[in-house]
């Protein structure tokens, strides 16, 4: 242990720590009542996350003494723990808000969708770092975007899109490790053609999409060109736009259709399912430059941004500290996650750098996703602000996923 902490990366632990105070204070802001100002009233979210804090240290603790080879070793039957885990919550698992994703003892709940993600960390690495294992072989893709995809439909199931949709964060190791650019220029396609076909038409989208194709064949006509290839595409993508109001109206359920319509401009609903995000920017641009000051934020002591301390809880800081705060945070967020890439491409191990990818690639997607919901960007999915928002899950998981990849960077060294 001593050794390890000599060789930690202490400027990402400091980064992690400033963070969570951050985090803490608006918590504590966004949750407080003027009638019970104490601290430690463990019957608030600020105190209940005063405790999931203090056991964040416990964890921290028991990560940096774990052997990694350990982890090495038993990554595929880690996975597979959390698959069953996922699983159980069919027949165990609590309803709250209308989805099956927590255990329940008691007054503990326990989200297992956040401990999955660092599961599926370790699979992909384990499964990746192996000789011979090329994702430029169909058969590796196929085998590596089932390791994502498998979790991914149990929490669809939930349902819970949104936790399921940040896994696709591991597509940014898996691109890093080979996987082709024709998987990033199809995931790209078939967003793009999605939205624009919702905000306009399917025909004029594929029209568009025709003669996109024939402007295409004249500027690359001196090339050589698979014309079967080029045409099924075109063919296949003109066929998708045409899906795409059947998907958005049998798959896609009520409040999901509002929330794209809204996001896109088809519809306002500020006194329905987009009261979240105006309230939401009403708190951000009333905080103007400076802000209005720690505690003295009229619209977050006013409670009217909807779970203000969980996935909206952005807002109080862009209220109570503005623009100049607001930008200071995403900056340490930021500088955070770039650091993340930055390590994990100075690893001796396939495995560690694997595996650092997928822990600042799921920093990364929890951050953009939260930041664009909060600021109307993005439609309200309900994502954790990591490390600031309050639950003991969510920090927990996002605790072990980072200090596992601090102790692998620590050993480096001694590799």
């Amino acid at each position: 242990m001593p050794r390890i902490l000599n060789q930690l990366d202490w400027l990402s632990v400091l980064l992690y720590t400033i963070i969570i105070c951050i985090g803490w204070a608006m918590i504590y802001s966004a949750s407080l009542e003027t009638t019970d100002p104490e601290i430690l009233n463990f019957s608030k979210p600020y105190g209940r996350q005063i405790i999931w804090i203090g056991f964040s240290i416990f964890l921290i603790v028991l990560v940096l003494s774990l052997d990694t080879k350990f982890l090495i070793r038993f990554s595929s039957i880690i996975y597979i723990i959390s698959i069953l885990l996922l699983a159980g919550l069919f027949v165990f698992g609590k309803s709250i808000a209308g989805q099956v994703a927590w255990y329940s003892f008691g007054s503990f709940s326990f989200q297992p969708a956040e401990f999955t993600k660092i599961a599926v960390s370790l699979a992909i690495s384990k499964y990746l770092s192996e000789i011979n294992v090329v994702l430029k072989k169909p058969l590796v893709q196929i085998k590596s975007l089932l390791i994502i995809i498998m979790p991914m439909a149990l929490i669809l199931m939930q349902p819970d899109a949104g936790t399921a949709l940040t896994f696709l964060a591991f597509i940014i190791p898996l691109y890093r490790k080979g996987l082709p650019h024709a998987y990033l220029v199809l995931g790209i396609s078939v967003v793009a053609l999605f939205l624009l076909t919702l905000k306009f038409s399917a025909s004029s989208v594929s029209i568009s999409v025709g003669l996109l194709s024939i402007i295409g064949l004249v500027l690359f006509r001196k090339k050589k060109v698979n014309y079967i290839k080029y045409f099924l595409f075109v063919g296949l993508a003109i066929g998708f736009v045409f899906s795409v109001n059947f998907v958005f109206n049998n798959v896609l359920l009520p409040h999901q259709q509002d929330r794209f319509e809204i996001l896109l401009g088809n519809k306002t609903d500020i006194k329905g399912t987009g009261f979240n995000t105006y309230q939401s920017k009403v708190a951000i641009g009333s905080g103007g430059l400076t802000g209005k000051g720690w505690l003295k934020g009229t619209q977050t002591h006013g409670k009217f941004v909807p779970a203000q301390h969980t996935d909206y809880i952005f807002t109080t800081l862009a209220e109570e500290w503005g623009f100049i705060g607001s930008m200071t945070v995403l900056l340490l967020y930021l500088f955070f996650i770039i650091r993340l890439f930055i390590m994990a491409e100075r690893q001796k191990r396939n495995f560690s750098l694997i595996y650092g990818y997928c822990v600042a690639s799921i920093l990364f997607i929890h951050f953009f996703i939260n930041i664009g919901m909060v600021i109307g960007l993005l439609p309200t999915i309900g994502i954790p602000l990591p490390l600031f928002s309050y639950g003991g899950s969510s920090l927990w998981g996002f605790t072990i996923l980072i200090f596992l990849f601090l102790k692998m960077d620590a050993e480096r060294k001694q590799l």
